[in-house]
């Protein structure tokens, strides 16, 4: 995603501790998304494993059946909307960004782009099944890949100016926060997830692809922020392509512009699905009607306008934000669901491993509160 471009940024505050979390956010986010869909089976009578969960929600609610049967699903749903909906207007706030400083020359602010951004998102009212929008993200990677293609090829030839003395051997506290921060949400997917293995033609091979992923993720971003680090060092920006030359920089844009486009369907889509779900559980009588669902999502879709157009300081609340909700969906909560679930059946050594995430969430969410809260009084006060 996006974040990608922030990991050299990273590397700039966390010197070489910043290469090593980028191998372990990998390894921690691919085993979090591995007990989060082993909470979707129970084993039958005949010991086989039969899928009896569909969603993030019915974990939920599978845990707290006993004394709240319906409060974890509530929980859950409320911070899958928060992360997705902050998403969405993170890419449109991006486009508006990116739009005004590719065509500098036209009198245009930056939220005015963002509408005319918007513009382009209106067909998204009308997507309906996971097909589609995967055709887009399939899009949205091959125009990643040309983004990262560029950038280190023009690293490459700058090999001349690189040198190891640029990492830094000591580090700020806070400084080294953010990194963490930068580094560990570039890899999480956990709200996608169950959706995803229920619509794999072959869910057995689940585990083997998200290891396969998560590995060339890995691989792509330590070479990709080590190349661009070494290139820039303390000059570094925090969002390496504005270290380009302008030739280069113009390209780039368009194409980052394009990425965030075409990257909006798919939390958008997953937000819809979220808000569907609660409204036929409560047997709205209109739910299947066309205009119903499609006043819905064009409701989702201008909700996302007016918060990215009319909230001030939006990329602090939505670090705040996404410091709550990001850690809970990808450390806190599948690490706790996991324990509540198959405590009896899980290893001493298994029990260690989801306690320590769980534990390494919740330090996270502190930290990114903490830093996030901080950045809002500076500017308030």
């Amino acid at each position: 995603g996006i974040f990608v471009l922030g990991l050299p940024y990273a590397l700039l505050h966390s010197g070489y501790s910043g290469l090593f979390l980028i191998i372990v956010a990998a390894v921690l986010c691919c085993y979090t998304g591995k007990i989060l869909i082993a909470c979707l089976y129970e084993e039958n009578e005949d010991g086989q494993l039969i899928r009896v969960r569909d969603t993030y929600e019915d974990i939920a609610n599978a845990c707290c059946k006993k004394l709240f049967p319906r409060l974890g699903g509530i929980v859950v749903n409320v911070t899958q909307m928060m992360e997705l909906i902050m998403t969405c207007i993170l890419y449109l706030v991006v486009s508006g960004n990116l739009l005004s400083h590719s065509f500098p020359s036209i009198p245009v602010t930056e939220k005015t782009w963002s509408v005319i951004a918007f513009v382009t998102l209106l067909p998204c009212v009308f997507i309906k099944t996971l097909k589609i929008v995967s055709k887009l993200s399939q899009l949205c990677s091959l125009v990643h890949f040309i983004i990262i293609l560029v950038v280190m090829t023009y690293c490459l030839t700058q090999t001349h100016r690189w040198s190891w003395a640029k990492f830094r051997l000591s580090i700020e506290f806070e400084d080294f926060l953010v990194s963490v921060g930068v580094i560990i949400f570039s890899y999480t997917s956990q709200v996608f997830l169950p959706t995803l293995e229920g619509n794999m033609k072959n869910p057995e091979e689940f585990r083997c692809m998200l290891n396969w992923t998560h590995f060339f993720a890995c691989v792509l971003k330590s070479a990709f922020a080590l190349s661009t680090f070494l290139t820039w060092g303390e000059e570094t920006k925090e969002v390496v392509t504005d270290n380009l030359p302008s030739f280069l920089q113009a390209l780039v844009n368009l194409c980052l512009l394009t990425k965030a486009l075409l990257s909006y369907p798919l939390p958008f889509f997953a937000a819809t699905e979220i808000a569907f779900a609660c409204i036929s559980r409560g047997n709205h009588p209109h739910y299947r009607s066309p205009l119903f669902a499609l006043s819905v999502r064009g409701s989702l879709l201008l909700l996302t306008l007016l918060m990215a157009v009319f909230v001030p300081h939006f990329a602090l609340l939505m670090g705040l934000t996404g410091s709550v909700t990001g850690a809970a969906m990808t450390f806190l909560l599948p690490s706790l669901f996991h324990l509540k679930l198959k405590w009896k059946k899980l290893t001493f050594l298994e029990k260690c491993a989801d306690i320590s995430v769980f534990i390494l969430g919740f330090l996270c969410s502190l930290a990114g509160i903490f830093c996030s809260i901080k950045g809002l009084l500076e500017i308030f006060g």
